[in-house]
């Protein structure tokens, strides 16, 4: 089951049920974000696809799929959140960039992950609008990701992150990681939101695209499977000894790193595609 959000004049709920889309928000009064059925199925004590299959039944109304064009963020978290050294490759990554790459080999296997505030609702962007790249810094790079839902402090669901960061300024000090990390549009997320019992968070294809001027100039992909860490371990230490907003996303790590010479432009464009979610696609500006 996948929830969409769309950025229409009236918001509303999209859900999608095999091939049928269906307007929740038509079906009932008060049903306009999908943290209003979050809420819902944390009230009712019911599994959220049990709520949405009631307001289906209830009188929701079947729509076209290209309804889904224009959409908002997912859920729309209080806070995102992210996990850093997690997959091999970001870890030979972070070595590679870094006038301190012990730090970054220690993390790896240390028994406390690396978490860091990534992102508030004012930096946050959806499918379709425009990621950032810091304009003090000549290393830009997206970085796909798994993000995981919560809601007071418990897995609900999935979505795609971009984790979008500044190699230079990090590379150079990590006590720099907050600028490296957390500026306007760093972080996107989309196009949907799917339910935790609907996929296995480890066995997904995660695949990245990269093109400027309609060339096709980075492509690669990966898996899950290779994550370092259990979902449960990097949620149980981010939500471990802090007030937990009602709604937020964990992103679980980048799993996909372009070659060194390679840095983002304005106005190319990322596709982040995650199986059994969907594809989360931006173009760059600078910020």
């Amino acid at each position: 089951m996948r929830l969409y959000q769309t950025a229409q004049e009236t918001s509303a709920v999209i859900a999608q049920l095999d091939s049928d889309y269906y307007n929740i928000s038509a079906g009932k009064a008060g049903i306009n974000k999908i943290r209003d059925l979050l809420r819902a199925s944390n009230i009712t004590d019911l599994p959220l696809r049990t709520v949405v299959k009631r307001l289906i039944e209830g009188g929701s109304h079947r729509v076209d799929e290209g309804i889904i064009h224009k959409l908002q963020v997912p859920a729309m978290p209080d806070e995102v959140w992210a996990a850093g050294v997690t997959y091999e490759i970001s870890e030979k990554a972070r070595r590679s960039e870094s006038h301190m790459p012990e730090m970054y080999m220690d993390v790896y296997d240390a028994e406390r992950p690396e978490l860091f505030l990534k992102s508030t609702p004012d930096r946050t962007v959806g499918h379709g609008d425009d990621i950032g790249i810091r304009s003090d810094s000549e290393w830009n790079v997206p970085e796909p990701e798994l993000g995981v839902v919560l809601f007071h402090g418990e897995v609900v669901g999935y979505t795609i992150g971009n984790d979008v960061s500044s190699r230079s300024i990090e590379g150079e000090n990590p006590l720099y990681l907050p600028q490296a990390k957390v500026f306007d549009r760093a972080c996107a997320l989309g196009p949907c939101f799917v339910d935790a019992t609907s996929i296995d968070p480890l066995n997904l294809e995660i695949e990245m695209e990269i093109t400027r001027e309609g060339d096709v100039i980075y492509s690669d992909s990966t898996s899950t499977k290779y994550l370092n860490r259990s979902i449960t371990e990097l949620v149980e230490h981010c939500v471990q000894s802090d007030v937990v907003p009602e709604v937020m996303v964990l992103l679980t790590g980048t799993s996909l790193v372009p070659d060194d010479e390679f840095t983002l432009q304005q106005e190319d464009q990322v596709a982040i595609t995650v199986s059994n979610i969907g594809t989360l696609t931006n173009s760059v500006r600078i910020v």
